[in-house]
């Protein structure tokens, strides 16, 4: 996938090592096993709302590791904890996550995602994810707050990271207008802002 290419363009082919495992690749977070079964094809006993779910439908023909690949050289994540991390959110519930709905369905539900997950496959990718957003944030953070970068290095960094961010939501559905981009990188830079004079009175209260 290059910087200017959606993911749904010349996907390459997995490794028949992903193939079997169902683990698609050698994150350490990617060791929960899957089942392996791939019953696509047998739709009568599918839910409703997995039939209806189109989240991931702008990725119909791309590859796994194609969008791994994306994904591993501008976040953390892996493809697989992206759209599990997705999932988890889509299919909430007022008791909890439907995780077995999640796994058993997951190549319906995610055209890049080959093989059914078992339930503690699709919590380890969930919390995976958690962790990975949380230690990313605070290195970030840190940065931001240390001094170490200027104002306008700040700024474009900023730039960078919300037009991927933009990108994965757009990949996901989610139709953003300019003006709600504008608004939105508007709120990012203010609060930026108040993130590097909170932190400049903070080290010089400490020196």
């Amino acid at each position: 996938m290059s910087d200017d290419a959606p993911a749904t363009e010349d996907g390459v082919e997995r490794g028949a090592a992903d193939d079997r495992s169902g683990t698609h690749g050698a994150d350490p977070a990617d060791d929960a096993t899957a089942t392996g079964e791939t019953d696509a094809d047998d739709t009568g006993s599918v839910p409703a709302d997995v039939r209806k779910y189109e989240r991931f439908k702008k990725m119909d023909g791309a590859e796994y590791e194609r969008v791994n690949s994306f994904l591993r050289d501008r976040t953390y994540v892996t493809a697989r904890e992206w759209a599990i991390a997705r999932l988890c959110v889509d299919f909430r519930t007022e008791t909890g996550v439907e995780m077995t709905k999640i796994g058993e369905n997951l190549p319906r539900l995610v055209p890049f995602m080959t093989d059914t997950y078992t339930p503690q496959a699709v919590n380890q990718a969930r919390s995976s994810f958690e962790d990975k957003v949380q230690k990313a944030g605070a290195t970030f953070l840190y940065g931001a707050m240390s001094g170490f970068f200027t104002a306008e290095e700040l700024d474009e960094l900023m730039y960078e990271v919300t037009e991927v961010a933009k990108f994965l939501l757009e990949v996901e559905g989610v139709d953003l207008s300019v003006a709600e981009e504008l608004d939105a990188e508007d709120r990012v830079s203010e609060a930026m802002r108040e993130v590097r004079e909170s932190s400049a009175e903070l080290r010089d209260d400490l020196d």
